[in-house]
């Protein structure tokens, strides 16, 4: 009991800006210790390997496509991850375990089919992606390598989104850590023997196994929701199709960002390796600051999803305005982080000066609007929370890929250069605050109706007084008032997803 209660947290009652910096925090750090390991990858292949600018374009080229792939099984994990979050916030525990082990079969069959399917389409994406033909041999090699480890990749994300469900944000940074550390371990090992691009994809691959390994571990020890039966293992219906409802139109908003990114990445491997590595190196330094914002992003997806499996809506705005403030905070500080020590930062991945130059100038234009993006982050979070991806998934498809596109398509054949690719990137996040700001107050408005019509209809055993302005909110039911309350709430999130989403 005390070890469940230690890897859990209730996020709907309570500080909401303490736990939402404790529950984040963890994120954060397991996401900037990805990229320090996959920069660590970087760093190593740009300074010890024999062809160090080559290499590091080839490695650094298949940073869109890779994301393009996974950013898909990612979005279903946080379909897994909603909900998860909403059965714990409706104490509906039969749910919760279908919803768990429903998602690791999920993950198992996705991890390999995207890993067979990416390994044999290598080549022809590539080629698509106009890569430089000094670069593509070796890129080839490094993604094709990239895909054996794909199963694990998805399984450890899957895994991590269902404690961070149950607000458990600290095992996973902690496997990730081991298995970051033996990545770094193992790069230096076999770049030095000569393994060149190949070692850098063994040892990520590595790596995500053992992270996954200790995941798996975990669940089958937990003494609550998150407890893994291989038993149980099988995909039941009722729990796929929510968490393709919410998963689905998530992976597919993750793949906008990505396909564009890919369109863009497609231009600019016209302008030769060196600007694609001074570019790809400008993107590892920005990954820091976007994976920080984003973690607060992913931390409210949680407490929004209990809350809103618990009903207590008032409380979800009180979460989103405390999500503003830590992301704006964390937004100014990490631009004006790599703004000051961009290049210094940027040498660190290569020793070419003119390299390092590229890298600064895409830096110089995206940071100053870069919280931004963290404020739509914060708002694409608590609709997901609220069920609401549809909407968010088609305000992003004009706002980031069709804008995007078109962009490309226009100003960029006007204006031949790097620096026009890159300007399209503060536009969208600008753009798409404002739109996804309006969307979330019409959605906020419609389900806190839907919810005091609800509490009229509905007889509650008990109340609560914790909101500031001392309005009363249900606070216990009886099972039955549980579920009648959330297949309400479903009906009304399935009502309002009508309209246009995303």
């Amino acid at each position: 009991m005390t070890a469940t209660k230690k890897n859990s947290m209730d996020f709907t009652h309570g500080p909401i800006f303490k736990k939402l910096l404790v529950f984040a925090i963890p994120i954060a750090l397991s996401g900037i210790l990805q990229l320090l390991f996959n920069a660590a990858d970087l760093i190593v292949i740009g300074q010890l390997s024999a062809t160090p600018d080559e290499s590091l374009a080839a490695v650094s080229s298949n940073g869109s496509i890779i994301h393009l792939i996974i950013n898909v099984a990612l979005g279903l994990s946080i379909g897994a991850n909603v909900v998860m979050a909403q059965s714990i916030g409706a104490k509906n525990h039969e749910k919760a375990s279908k919803t768990l082990h429903t998602s690791l079969s999920i993950s198992l069959i996705l991890g390999f089919a995207l890993g067979v399917i990416g390994f044999l389409l290598t080549r022809t994406i590539l080629t698509i992606m106009n890569t430089d033909p000094i670069i593509i041999d070796k890129a080839e090699l490094y993604l094709k390598i990239f895909f054996c480890g794909m199963p694990a990749n998805i399984v450890y994300n899957f895994g991590s989104a269902l404690l961070r469900a149950k607000g458990d944000t600290r095992r996973p940074m902690i496997y990730l850590t081991i298995a970051g550390v033996l990545n770094v371990l193992l790069n230096i090992v076999l770049v030095l023997n000569g393994w060149d691009v190949a070692g850098v994809a063994v040892a990520t691959i590595f790596s995500q196994y053992v992270s996954a390994i200790l995941l798996v571990i975990t669940l089958f020890r937990e003494n609550d929701d998150c407890k893994l039966f291989v038993r149980k293992l099988r995909i039941h219906k009722r729990e796929l199709i929510d968490i393709l409802r919410v998963g689905l139109p998530s992976g597919i908003l993750s793949s906008f960002f990505s396909l564009a990114n890919v369109i863009i990445q497609s231009a600019i491997n016209e302008f030769g390796y060196v600007i694609v590595a001074g570019s790809s190196t400008a993107s590892q330094l920005d990954g820091f600051a976007y994976t920080t914002i984003s973690s607060i992003s992913s931390a409210i997806v949680s407490f929004v999803g209990q809350n809103y499996g618990a009903n207590n809506i008032k409380r979800i705005k009180r979460v989103v305005i405390c999500g503003f403030i830590l992301s704006f905070s964390v937004s100014i500080a990490m631009t004006a982080i790599l703004l000051i020590f961009g290049r210094f930062l940027s040498s660190l991945y290569t020793s070419d000066a003119q390299i390092v130059e590229y890298a600064v100038q895409k830096l110089q234009i995206l940071m100053p609007l870069y919280f931004t993006a963290g404020f739509y982050e914060i708002l694409v979070g608590a609709l997901r929370g609220m069920n609401k991806n549809m909407v968010t998934m088609i305000v992003s498809l004009f706002c980031i890929c069709i804008f995007r596109v078109v962009w490309v398509n226009t100003a960029c054949r006007w204006i031949h250069e790097p620096y026009m690719l890159y300007l399209s990137y503060p536009i969208s996040w600008a753009l798409n605050f404002i739109i996804d700001l309006i969307v979330f107050l019409v959605v906020y408005r419609k389900i806190a109706r839907t919810i005091a019509q609800t509490a009229q209809d509905v007889p509650t055993s008990s109340q609560n007084s914790e909101d500031v302005s001392g309005a009363k909110e249900s606070a216990e039911t009886s099972e039955k008032t549980c579920s009648t309350t959330s297949e309400t709430s479903e009906v009304a999130c399935s009502t309002t997803a009508d309209a246009p989403q995303e």
